[in-house]
């Protein structure tokens, strides 16, 4: 089953147009090669196709001749390449460059020191809602946007790839960017932080259930972050007289992976789970983060101690804005969301759930239905 990726196309069209080189970030297995593959490259190299790799044994003579368009894909295995590659950009101006890579901070460290305002970066996660139909968002919940695991036939064969990707990811891919960790260490440690999904993180805590160090819970932490595997969303800070929450909150970022460390394999499953409502939180925060389309860094949450709180906050258009996310038949306003309307001057408050009608609660708080989230966020 083919699935077309028009917003994703549409932005990589853009950046190529103002940028030499384009890079596409995501973890392995989201659908870099196949969205790449739709833009007609003069010249492709497969950095995981031995063939590819030893031509490049000598980059620069062996990039040097080309023009037009070149595909490089899986970029991160040979980072000597982006000083080169600058180079090139700057000399031959008859080359353009889409690089595509599967570790975000290592990439994005590497190409931005040398390629410092001659590169756009898209992220290319899994299918989005607006990719599968809003209509199918209990597969994309369960499933994962993963490509494979979403088209798979079955929600069995569905579940027993994401077990294979998961064991590839911590077996191959995992010892290929240098982290020599046992497979089986990390697997666990993953498998932890799915039980603290949705929840803000302490180090402490999490060293102590794993019987390590802070410093070892920081770097695994980091790996999986800079690989794609969770998100690790950070407070918003406003001097607004109050005691804020000042750690940053938890997610696995596809859901479908989050299920599998939790042994979920079917809708059932999940409906009996005690882990449903943290699910939902973090598919719908995925799904609402990729259609505001900010950088990582960009989205924040917000929380006081007395408890006050926001599931994501950003700001835009010189105003500020954010979500709430609730697993509920029909939200109505809470002491919570009156309390952020007020103290973060919100322009506007969705509180985003899993019903099909959207309605007001409040001057500046409406509902929105996740079936009324495209690709693109609509500020009304």
């Amino acid at each position: 089953m083919r699935i077309d990726r028009p917003f994703d196309k549409s932005a990589l069209t853009t950046f190529m147009a103002a940028f030499p080189v384009t890079a596409i970030l995501g973890p392995r297995q989201s659908g870099k090669t196949t969205l790449a593959h739709e833009f007609p490259a003069d010249h492709f190299l497969d950095l995981e196709n031995p063939r590819d790799a030893a031509m490049l044994a000598e980059p620069q003579l062996a990039l040097e001749p080309l023009s037009g368009l070149i595909v490089i894909d899986e970029i991160q295995r040979i980072p000597e390449l982006f000083p080169l590659l600058r180079y090139l950009v700057d000399t031959h101006h008859d080359q353009r460059y889409l690089i595509l890579g599967s570790a975000s901070r290592e990439l994005i460290r590497q190409s931005s020191e040398s390629l410092a305002g001659r590169v756009a970066y898209h992220e290319l996660g899994g299918f989005r809602l607006g990719d599968v139909g809003i209509e199918h968002w209990r597969d994309l919940w369960l499933r994962g946007g993963l490509p494979p695991a979403y088209t798979a036939s079955t929600e069995e064969s569905s579940y027993l790839w994401r077990e294979q990707y998961v064991a590839t990811f911590l077996e191959r891919d995992i010892p290929q960017l240098g982290i020599s960790i046992p497979a089986a260490t990390l697997r666990r440690f993953w498998t932890m932080l799915c039980h603290y999904h949705g929840q803000t993180l302490n180090h402490s805590e999490l060293a102590r259930a794993f019987g390590v160090s802070d410093m070892t819970v920081r770097r695994y932490l980091d790996i999986l972050e800079g690989t794609f595997m969770i998100r690790l969303l950070q407070p918003w800070h406003a001097n607004i007289g109050k005691r804020l929450v000042k750690r940053p909150k938890l997610y696995v970022r596809d859901s479908g992976l989050l299920h599998t460390l939790l042994a979920i394999r079917s809708l059932r499953d999940l409906a009996s789970h005690n882990k449903l409502g943290a699910s939902w939180e973090g598919f719908a925060l995925e799904a609402a983060a990729r259609a505001i389309g900010k950088r990582r860094e960009e989205l924040a949450f917000w929380a006081t101690h007395s408890g006050a709180e926001v599931d994501l906050f950003w700001q835009e258009h010189g105003r500020n804005w954010a979500v709430e996310i609730k697993y509920a038949d029909a939200p109505r306003l809470t002491p919570s969301m009156a309390s952020a309307v007020k103290d973060l001057e919100l322009a506007r408050l969705w509180v985003l759930y899993p019903g099909n009608q959207a309605y007001p609660l409040a001057p500046a708080v409406s509902t929105l239905p996740l079936t009324g989230l495209g690709n693109q966020w609509r500020y009304e």
